[in-house]
């Protein structure tokens, strides 16, 4: 089974960090996110993450660093997440993807529903930045 590769950014604006509940109507709908999506042929990781954030969220973000890379499988087959850190001074107007987005503390990612692909990096951001 071929594993799908995605891209996440961990947005930080201030001390905050970016997370999006997908829609309900969405593959895992009423969970929350990183934002990010599929990396398509031929993009690098970054540049498929701007792409990504400018589409769903319509929001300029500064990539500074790789993060973390986890493979999760879900029922519909597997996915490599691949993290990267950014900051953004600016703000979500509007989301194709999310029916809400949040500023949160690094510290209390883990009280959110978040997806499962999602869990392995908040945990490391906790370990590393939530301290």
């Amino acid at each position: 089974m071929a594993i799908t590769k995605v891209v996440c950014g961990i947005i930080f604006k201030d001390d905050l960090v970016l997370i999006c509940r997908r829609k309900p109507e969405k593959s895992l709908g009423g969970y929350w996110e990183f934002p990010g999506g599929k990396v398509e042929d031929g993009e690098s990781y970054e540049e498929s993450l701007l792409r990504e954030l400018i589409e769903e969220l319509n929001l300029k973000v500064e990539i500074k660093q790789h993060f973390f890379d986890t493979v999760h499988h879900y029922d519909n087959g597997a996915i490599k997440l691949i993290s990267f850190i950014g900051e953004t001074s600016g703000t979500v107007v509007e989301s194709t993807d999310h029916d809400l987005v949040e500023w949160v503390k690094v510290s209390d990612l883990l009280n959110w529903k978040l997806a499962s692909a999602d869990v392995p990096i908040a945990r490391a951001l906790i370990e590393e930045k939530g301290k």
